[in-house]
């Protein structure tokens, strides 16, 4: 029966959304005023096929960030985000745990950066959500799932992504990055899911087992850590400035990437989003 009203639940709520408040460009003729099955399931990262079935009421139990993704997507109200997750059989996150929720005000601020590079991660540097120019510039992201959403992991074990750092500046980023963990899991002490992590980033490899048990604290802001270079596929390299926003009461950051204007890293950049936008929705 839950599972049932969980499907009509989501179904009125993607009805009400309007496509062009969320960034969905309207084209053509529509037989409904508001989100597409398959424009929901973009927005939230998840596949049309359990979409269809969470509405169906044929899949159980999805998980905690499948629920966020979907609050997000749909920019349910916090009384909304609490409802849907009561009806998917889940307990709301409570003060204790490491904040997901991007909140309508903290939103609208992301709208704002509808034409810019933009990727929040929370406390615990676990991927949140990426916009379309991020994914264009510096490689998609709605294919990652579990640790592979996770910084940390990332840059540990080396995987493949477009940005250019030295071995020492790589080796830096690392560093700031657990030491950023661990003052996390010292806010969050009762979140077993950041204690998870850290079980998790150990079974990775030696180096972060050191890093962890070093006790480092966060290290200075290096100037080197303020910009990126990215290897574009298309356009060649792109040297960015990347600042990082931490959103007061959520913990939540947010990397915006931006170029000066007028230069030609500003034109590599538009050229690049443009591009890979258009892959994106092709």
């Amino acid at each position: 029966m839950e599972m049932l009203e969980l499907g009509r639940a989501l179904r009125g709520w993607r009805d009400r959304i309007v496509p062009a408040v969320v960034g969905v460009p309207v084209g053509g003729r529509r037989r409904a005023a508001g989100l597409r099955r398959e424009e929901l399931a973009q927005l939230a990262g998840i596949s049309v096929d359990y979409l269809t079935r969470l509405e169906q009421g044929r899949a159980t139990s999805p998980s905690e960030q499948v629920v966020e993704s979907l609050a997000r997507a749909l920019r349910l109200t916090d009384p909304e985000r609490e409802h849907l997750f009561r009806l998917a059989g889940r307990v709301p996150p409570g003060p204790g745990v490491v904040p997901t929720r991007i909140t309508p005000s903290v939103q609208r601020l992301l709208d704002r950066f509808a034409h810019t590079p933009v990727v929040v991660y929370d406390a615990a540097w676990n991927l949140i959500t990426a916009n379309a120019p991020y994914d264009a510039v510096l490689g998609q992201t709605t294919h990652w799932t579990g640790i592979e959403r996770n910084a940390i992991w990332r840059n540990l074990i080396g995987v493949d992504n477009r940005t250019v750092r030295t071995p020492v500046e790589e080796a830096d980023l690392v560093s700031a990055l657990v030491a950023d963990l661990r003052m996390s899991v010292a806010r969050y002490p009762d979140d077993v899911r950041l204690h998870r992590l850290v079980g998790e980033l150990g079974a990775a490899g030696p180096r972060f087992v050191e890093l962890w048990d070093s006790g480092a604290v966060l290290p200075p802001q290096q100037e080197h850590s303020l910009h990126k270079t990215i290897e574009h596929p298309h356009v060649g390299r792109i040297t960015l400035d990347c600042d990082v926003l931490i959103v007061a009461g959520s913990d939540l950051r947010i990397m915006v990437y931006t170029a000066e204007p007028g230069s030609e890293d500003a034109d590599r950049l538009a050229i690049a989003a443009v591009l890979g936008t258009q892959t994106l929705t092709e």
